[in-house]
């Protein structure tokens, strides 16, 4: 996995209710712990833009609903800074989610989604709106 050209500030973390931007069924995603996270004893795992996280579905279609699945942060509310000096955010936060190879679930991806991600992930930057 290749990585990111980015500084990004890690500010979701355990607990966070996310909305799900793609069509694969799920609505709201409760987020239940973080892929390759290291850190200290006791600590909550931080996660940002271009993270894996474990999440559970908390809205959407019947059948995907208390599924414990894997889904790529593609958008977050604060600021991150490039290695340009430029700094950049959006409106909401936002994932998608993937399989166990990291491939998009869903065919679409409503919004857009960051730089960041259509480096690291191609597949899931091809289906989306656009990349910023």
């Amino acid at each position: 996995m290749k990585g990111l050209t980015s500084n990004i500030c890690k500010t979701l973390t355990l607990g966070s209710v996310i909305p799900c931007s793609d069509n694969s069924g799920a609505k709201l995603v409760y987020v239940v712990g973080a892929l390759g996270y290291r850190g200290t004893r006791g600590r909550n795992p931080q996660v940002g833009v271009g993270d894996i996280v474990l999440a559970s579905v908390r809205k959407g279609k019947p059948d995907m609903i208390k599924k414990v699945v894997k889904a790529l942060i593609v958008r977050q509310k604060k600021d991150f800074r490039r290695a340009n000096g430029t700094r950049i955010f959006f409106e909401d936060n936002a994932v998608v989610l993937v399989t166990d190879d990291f491939l998009p679930l869903g065919t679409e991806i409503k919004g857009v989604v960051a730089r960041e991600i259509a480096e690291r992930f191609p597949k899931v930057a091809a289906i989306s709106a656009g990349v910023v």
